[in-house]
């Protein structure tokens, strides 16, 4: 055969078949702009939960309630209690019994009492030093250990500032110079923001997704597609393609209102950002095409992306909770949500910057499971009713 016969065969096969798919991702196209909640899903819910994570959840531990007993009214007490009041750290309360106190973290009021004994300004004096009492409310364990911290630390800068002030030298075995890396403000807001680009991805690429095969066999559609020269991986493809759009553009409004306007640092580069949200969207568009291939339900297609997509990914990705913290079979657990890697990179792109001894090993994970998830969506989808 001649090698232009040939050649112009082949281009005459692969006209109809891109006019085939841009048909395709163009009717996709379309279904989203008519759908509002998938427009509201990719544009709107960005916002919402940045503005809810930005400013209205905070791990920050500031304005603690405490609860003040003083027994004996004092130069020495006066000014301690001083230094708490004055603390960001600290919103204190001033009672008069134990029995006030108690009752006042019964109810919620104070998350710690602090008690200065009538003896305080006393036994100050003395070699040993005046012991104070605290209690803590444990209910939140985590929570408990920092204010404790907090008003030891509180107690240990008074007592230096105190002998400062008289002429006298306070000797303390071990001088602590504490300096914080990558988050040098201690900003949970700096942490939980770029979270939310994994926790945003996997919502538009998996519960997106995960109904759009399902929706055509619930109408009737695919029925019509079925019987049509489009191969199968063309209505794959045509699907794929305008939510890999949809979800780029989600990733670009959390990137942009989290730097812009939350005040999130970008040390990283914004093209290493793209790059491994792209390789993350391929794997929650290849596990959302699998479960709409295989459940042909919306509602069904939707609870299960909740419950193999959005939950992990919230609960076990590192976004909130410390994965090193969690038990062993749960950390282990941990290796199978690709949520996890990415969320891993995003620390790392955001806060310290494009540290490849990070991003490649975890981008090889999720590039290897977009791979067997597509190919699974693939090996799933048949050109048949059944």
């Amino acid at each position: 055969m001649d090698p232009r016969s040939r050649t112009a065969g082949e281009a005459q096969t692969r006209w109809p078949q891109a006019m085939r798919l841009a048909g395709l991702m163009h009717k996709e196209f379309l279904q989203i702009l008519r759908d509002p909640s998938s427009i509201a899903i990719a544009f709107l819910m960005p916002v919402v939960l940045l503005v809810i994570f930005g400013y209205g959840v905070s791990l920050d531990a500031k304005g603690i309630p405490i609860a003040l007993v003083i027994e004996q009214p004092g130069a020495e007490a006066s000014a301690f209690a001083g230094a708490l009041g004055n603390s960001e750290y600290f919103v204190t309360t001033t009672v008069r019994t134990m029995e006030e106190a108690r009752q006042a973290m019964v109810e919620g009021r104070a998350d710690a009492i602090v008690h200065l004994r009538s003896d305080f300004a006393r036994q100050l004096r003395r070699p040993g030093g005046a012991p104070i009492q605290v209690l803590l409310n444990g209910v939140d364990a985590n929570r408990a250990r920092v204010v404790s911290g907090y008003i030891a630390g509180a107690w240990q800068t008074w007592l230096i500032s105190q002998a400062a002030a008289s002429g006298v030298a306070v000797t303390v075995p071990v001088a602590v110079e504490e300096r914080v890396w990558f988050n040098s403000e201690l900003r949970s807001r700096d942490f939980l923001v770029p979270g939310l680009v994994a926790i945003i991805t996997t919502l538009i690429g998996s519960l997106l997704t995960a109904m759009v095969v399902a929706r055509e066999w619930e109408r009737g559609t695919m029925e019509a597609l079925l019987v049509t020269p489009v191969h199968i991986r063309e209505i794959l493809l045509g699907k794929l393609v305008p939510y890999f759009a949809l979800g780029m553009g989600g990733m670009a409004v959390t990137v942009g209102v989290g730097v812009l306007l939350l005040g999130v640092p970008l040390r990283g580069s914004l093209l290493v950002l793209a790059a491994v949200a792209a390789v993350f969207l391929l794997v929650a568009l290849g596990v959302g095409l699998l479960i709409s291939v295989a459940t042909k339900n919306q509602f069904v297609a939707g609870q299960i992306a909740i419950l193999t997509s959005f939950l992990p990914a919230f609960m076990l990705s590192g976004f909130i909770f410390n994965i090193a913290s969690a038990p062993l079979p749960i950390q282990w657990l941990t290796r199978i949500v690709a949520a996890r890697y990415f969320v891993s990179i995003l620390h790392t792109v955001f806060m310290a910057g494009d540290i490849w001894a990070v991003i490649l090993p975890n981008l090889l994970v999720l590039a290897a499971m977009g791979t067997i998830f597509l190919t699974l969506a693939r090996l799933k989808s048949r050109k048949h009713l059944e």
